[in-house]
């Protein structure tokens, strides 16, 4: 385990409207007020042709990871918790999960490919202050891996 200690920094609530992608909304938000740390936390809907990452094709011993897509076939019901950390070259980049559900199904993956916000989604972003922590490439296996303190 590696963790760092952080305190409580600014609040953005934030609405996205109909067809915004949300970690691209995010990570300019980012950009644009400075924020270097923060944890997220979503609720609204997500329109079809939505892509979530959903796992890894084989869940050891393949490097790099070769990860499983799905597309939503209609708008889903979600809800989304994750983190916003600067990169080594100092971009803002979210990892964020959502649980997207339409009717008796649910469909949980990572947003990076591209989640399209169906009219309405809210979000809040809880920025952490005194946090040195960035997102470093791990080239064994093909993501870019918190590393706290810095």
């Amino acid at each position: 385990m590696k963790y760092v200690e952080g305190r409580p920094g600014r609040i953005f609530v934030i609405r996205l409207e109909d067809g915004d992608i949300v970690h691209e909304c995010l990570e300019r938000l980012a950009e644009k007020e400075d924020i270097h740390a923060a944890s997220v936390i979503a609720v609204g809907a997500a329109d079809k042709g939505s892509r979530l990452i959903v796992g890894p094709e084989h869940s050891r011993g393949q490097s790099p990871i070769e990860p499983m897509e799905q597309v939503l076939e209609d708008a889903s019901e979600v809800a989304g918790t994750g983190t916003l950390f600067r990169d080594e070259d100092g971009r803002a980049i979210v990892h964020m999960h959502m649980a997207c559900g339409r009717g008796k199904s649910t469909i949980t993956g990572c947003i990076r490919k591209g989640v399209k916000v169906w009219h309405i989604m809210e979000l809040v972003v809880m920025e952490i202050e005194g946090v040195k922590a960035r997102r470093i490439l791990d080239e064994n296996l093909g993501f870019k891996l918190l590393k706290p303190g810095g």
